[in-house]
């Protein structure tokens, strides 16, 4: 069984609508899959719809960012940790309404950031954007607007050659908060809708992970023991970004602690690469 519970779809920041997404899916012969757009839940009824025609077993799916410190790493200072939901009702009334109000705050922030790259951009002497350029990056998503989307703009404008480079010049520079949510609350929007909570890529070197406070696996265990358990059903053991050492030490950790254990891509198609992360299948009967 080819199994991918981690994909992103353009309702966040994925390349892919959800009709190419199954499409795609179904060539790769995925037989049980979840779409995990990132603060937003908007495809999931249509996804379930899909996976029933093409015959695909398949789990509600989101992942949430959330703010998290610890006081003997990173100075104490908040970093960012990603946690996936899975198998929630997707019309769960709360939760659809804490996802719609961080949407609007996103609206905010990302005028924010434009403002921000304005100054930087009357610094060096090219043009600044206007709002026809903020219109068109907000036509360009379905879903939730985030900096993926401004800098791939900024590639369209030719003012950088791509994404990394549009992060690298202007948007960790330029950047404003995310919408402060934190563990316990996203834990409890997820259970109370009839979910599971899952610790999104832990050790993930490029990502929001627990290796922005320590590289150190066992150290990483040690804070989801000690700030985390409670909160949380599972861990992402399997990504596209592991190497086996980090995969065999969170499935042992996984199992020690009776956690269910997840995997996927985490594939926005840019290239595409669902189904790619060698999945055990016994990771599908956790959910049935």
């Amino acid at each position: 069984m080819i199994i991918d519970l981690h994909i992103h779809s353009q309702s966040s920041d994925g390349a892919f609508t959800v009709e190419e997404i199954f499409k795609a899916a179904k060539l790769r012969n995925i037989e049980f899959m979840s779409i995990t757009d990132h603060d937003s839940i908007g495809c999931q009824e249509i996804a379930l719809k899909l996976a029933e025609t093409a015959g695909i077993h398949y789990v509600s799916g989101v992942e949430l960012n959330v703010t998290f410190s610890h006081p003997n790493y990173h100075q104490g200072k908040p970093v960012s940790l990603d946690f996936l939901g899975y198998q929630f009702d997707a019309k769960n009334k709360t939760l659809a309404g804490k996802l719609r109000q961080m949407a609007e705050y996103r609206e905010g922030r990302a005028a924010k950031i434009l403002h921000n790259l304005n100054a930087e951009f009357e610094k060096e002497g090219i043009e600044k954007l206007a709002k026809r350029d903020f219109e068109e990056i907000q036509a360009s998503v379905d879903g939730t607007l985030g900096r993926p989307h401004i800098a791939d703009y900024l590639v369209r404008k030719g003012i950088v050659r791509n994404r990394q480079e549009a992060f690298d010049r202007y948007l960790v520079r330029c950047n404003v908060p995310k919408f402060p949510l934190y563990l316990e609350e996203v834990s409890k929007l997820v259970r109370n809708a009839g979910g599971k909570i899952v610790l999104a890529h832990p050790n993930d070197p490029h990502g929001t992970s627990l290796a922005t406070l320590t590289k150190s696996l066992p150290e990483q265990t040690a804070i989801i023991e000690k700030s985390m358990l409670s909160y949380i059903d599972g861990v992402e053991c399997w990504h596209s970004r592991n190497d086996a050492q980090t995969t065999n030490h969170y499935v042992r950790f996984a199992k020690e602690h009776g956690l269910i254990m997840t995997g996927g891509s985490d594939c926005h198609q840019k290239p595409v690469v669902m189904g790619t992360v060698k999945i055990p299948e016994y990771v599908a009967g956790q959910f049935f």
